[in-house]
């Protein structure tokens, strides 16, 4: 399904939270445990290394089609690539989102440092 955002939607809304929120786990302002920051890790590791063993294949999309020379063809050769890279594209969109994958693994590892960080000083705090 596809939903129009518009012209005033700012698509790198995703990388400006990520961004915000590897800014929050660097300041302490939250923690994860072993558990949950496990468990996020999983997910986001698995999905950035399909997103990385998908590049070469994907770099396809970055040629103009072969649609044939019909009228037709030649008029919606531009959009089908255009669709793929430009700004707004989809291989721009998932290789910004591989970038925020990094970050917020990144972003949890710090929270998951955070968690144990209060943990072992609430430990030392009831000594």
């Amino acid at each position: 399904m596809y939903i129009d955002e518009g012209d005033f939607t700012s698509l790198g809304a995703i990388g400006a939270s990520m961004d915000a929120f590897a800014a929050s786990a660097a300041a302490g302002q939250f923690a994860v445990n072993q558990q949950g920051g496990d468990a996020l890790l999983a997910a986001i590791r698995e999905l950035a290394a399909w997103i990385d063993g998908q590049r070469f294949s994907l770099r396809s999309l970055e040629q103009e089609p072969q649609l044939g020379s019909s009228n037709a063809a030649k008029v919606m050769k531009p959009y089908v690539l255009q669709v793929a890279i430009d700004h707004q594209g989809f291989l721009t969109q998932l290789f910004a989102l591989y970038d925020s994958l990094v970050k917020a693994e990144q972003a949890i590892m710090k929270a998951m440092e955070n968690y144990r960080q209060v943990d072992e000083d609430s430990a030392n705090n009831l000594a």
